[in-house]
């Protein structure tokens, strides 16, 4: 079926699998800085993971993420799109995570016969969306929801977390993630910008580290 020709489940059911663990975007090799964060003792527990987490959502590249979905989504140009994305980028492996995954997202759909160019990440998702039959709002939050749970997932191999703290971690950040998607699909390029100054020092002070296991 064409991409354009989609029902709203089935547009659904589409962006379900582009944001599943499984789609090869490599999301999994990627930690924000968080292990960085992590090695220094500064998330050890569920408790200051959710912190954290919450923060790079309401104040980082999740909100701002969101707002650039959103405009993609509304037809926004995307290539001035994409120089908004690197210009938000805190540090060179934050480019290179947005960047290599949204290269990856577009490689996987175009071979999949719905041609989307090489854009970082949250434009490439939103240009490739917006051929979908679902509201903006729905695909932020399933955006966000796919990132704070990688998050968790590098959480839970660290620090190390249990299954169970690491799945409530992440029900517990639900209403943050809803609450932001709202906010980001009518706010405007204007709008964007952020505060999480640790999540960007973390991701630099990661570039440094002798011995790691995520890439970012």
């Amino acid at each position: 079926m064409p991409i354009e020709a989609a029902s709203p489940g089935d547009g659904l059911l589409r962006l379900t699998q582009w944001l599943s663990p499984g789609f090869p975007v490599s999301a999994y090799a990627y930690s924000h800085g968080l292990e960085a964060a992590m090695d220094a003792g500064e998330v050890t527990d569920a408790a200051s993971l959710s912190l954290w987490i919450e923060g790079v959502l309401r104040a980082g590249a999740g909100r701002n993420d969101a707002i650039l979905l959103g405009r993609a989504m509304a037809g926004e140009d995307p290539a001035g799109l994409a120089e908004h994305a690197e210009a938000l980028a805190g540090s060179a492996e934050r480019w290179e995570e947005t960047r290599d995954q949204g290269a990856a997202l577009a490689r996987t759909l175009t071979a999949m016969g719905h041609p989307v160019p090489p854009l970082p990440y949250p434009v490439a998702l939103g240009v490739a969306a917006a051929e979908l039959a679902v509201p903006a709002e729905t695909v932020a939050r399933l955006m966000l929801h796919a990132f704070a749970a990688n998050l968790v997932s590098a959480g839970v191999r660290f620090i190390p977390l249990g299954q169970s703290q690491g799945q409530a971690v992440l029900a517990g950040l639900h209403d943050v993630v809803t609450e932001v998607a709202a906010d980001a699909v009518g706010a405007t390029l204007d709008d964007l910008g952020g505060a999480a100054f640790g999540s960007d020092l973390a991701a630099m002070i990661h570039e440094r580290l002798e011995v790691r296991l995520f890439r970012s």
